[in-house]
């Protein structure tokens, strides 16, 4: 059974580098190492799926349910629908964007380190020929959870505040979230440009960047399926 997941971790490095040939001892350890890396991101973000499935439910059904008023003592439907700014169109292209920026810099990281993997021994430490594209996606990131705060100033200038009405708590915890999961990705970047300029080996920041990129993408897949819940979810 190991034999074959490794056969198959090293099978994706091949398809990445579209043909770079019969992998070597130190593509399959680089294979392995993306293969425990990825397996420790999926139980992570398992996690923050869970946080969100939560939200999402209490957020479809506070919206049918009244709440009692204390000054008349009768229930009331307090849920006032909330406008969504069309900045957001505009939060949300830039990490479409940001996310394409992660994919090249997460395909030229693999290459990177498999092919210093092909070479002696001798090359162990290199920088990264990624390192625009991680710059790119930091500054996008950096973009977006800046627009999200003209969002929310926007917002509070219509009069919606974080206890103005259900629908109005339930943007700021849904985007809120979603913008402290997005700042730990734009740390894990700073961290991969760290370790390169701290010369760590090629295969060492291949595996960063992969966990890195896929938890970019899976906070962008996150932002649209948020977006789509507060647009038609109501």
């Amino acid at each position: 059974m190991a034999t074959v997941t490794t056969s198959a971790s090293v099978k994706t490095v091949q398809v990445l580098l579209a043909g770079a040939g019969r992998p070597d001892q130190n593509t399959v350890d680089f294979a392995v190492r993306l293969r425990r890396a990825r397996l420790g991101l999926i139980v992570a973000l398992t996690a923050v799926v869970m946080i969100f499935v939560s939200y999402s439910s209490a957020y479809v059904v506070r919206q049918g349910l009244p709440t009692l008023d204390p000054r008349t003592g009768t229930l009331v439907r307090d849920w006032l629908p909330l406008q969504l700014p069309n900045f957001l169109l505009v939060n949300t292209l830039v990490l479409l964007v940001s996310t394409l920026a992660m994919e090249l810099a997460r395909r030229q990281a693999i290459r990177t380190a498999v092919a210093h993997g092909k070479q002696s021994h001798a090359a162990t430490h290199t920088e990264m020929d990624g390192m625009p594209w991680l710059g790119l996606t930091a500054i996008l990131g950096l973009s977006f959870l800046a627009g999200q705060w003209l969002v929310w100033r926007e917002l509070a200038a219509a009069g919606f505040y974080v206890d103005t009405s259900p629908s109005s708590s339930f943007f700021y915890l849904l985007t809120g979230m979603h913008g402290i999961h997005l700042f730990g990705g734009i740390l894990a970047l700073l961290a991969a440009g760290v370790a390169s300029l701290l010369r760590k080996s090629a295969a060492s920041l291949g595996v960063v960047v992969d966990a890195t990129a896929w938890y970019w993408h899976f906070m962008t897949v996150l932002w649209v399926y948020i977006l789509c819940l507060l647009e038609f979810a109501r």
